[in-house]
């Protein structure tokens, strides 16, 4: 690779397809969230074994303007339902959102690379943060893998804490030519 991504894992629970997908459209578009905390608890075994109580867990930041609308804030729920299976912490304040970008989802895939270049920065008091967690690594969270781009983005901005840093997504789309 003549560009290996920072994190040291990207891990996704589920395929984006099928009952996993309508479980997540219907958690964001309608804000049913039964299904993807059934999803979570079968997966709980996994990530009880991936994620250690000494980690902490940062949810990808949302827009404002989207948070507002939407009146939720996904990667956070996720990242709080994922804390609370497998007994680690979640801290929503330490990774910040900076300026404003478009929607991912309208995106080709090289202008969702270009898009979130500078999205992601760290908390002026992401220090204090970590001291007060005794972190040994960070988890970016997010809900889908689509092309990488918005993990990559956050967790190059993550790593300037110089923890290690992996990432968990619920589920992770399927490319054409993929053999995931």
């Amino acid at each position: 690779m003549q560009k290996p991504p920072v994190q040291q894992q990207t891990i996704s629970l589920y395929q984006y397809q099928d009952t996993v997908r309508d479980a997540i459209l219907g958690w964001k578009l309608q804000g049913n969230e039964a299904a993807v905390r059934w999803l979570l608890q079968t997966a709980s075994p996994r990530l009880q074994q991936l994620i250690d109580r000494n980690d902490l867990l940062l949810p990808v930041p949302a827009p404002l303007d989207r948070m507002r609308q939407s009146g939720q804030h996904h990667a956070a729920n996720l990242a709080r339902w994922v804390a609370g299976e497998c007994g680690a912490e979640m801290e929503w304040r330490l990774l910040r959102r900076q300026g404003s970008q478009a929607r991912q989802s309208t995106l080709s895939g090289k202008a969702r690379r270009k898009n979130l270049r500078k999205a992601f920065t760290l908390a002026d008091q992401h220090r204090e943060l970590l001291q007060t967690a005794h972190a040994k690594r960070l988890w970016i969270i997010d809900d889908i893998f689509t092309t990488g781009s918005t993990v990559h983005y956050a967790a190059l901005a993550a790593a300037k804490t110089g923890l290690p840093v992996s990432v968990l997504t619920l589920a992770r789309t399927r490319h054409r030519g993929s053999s995931i």
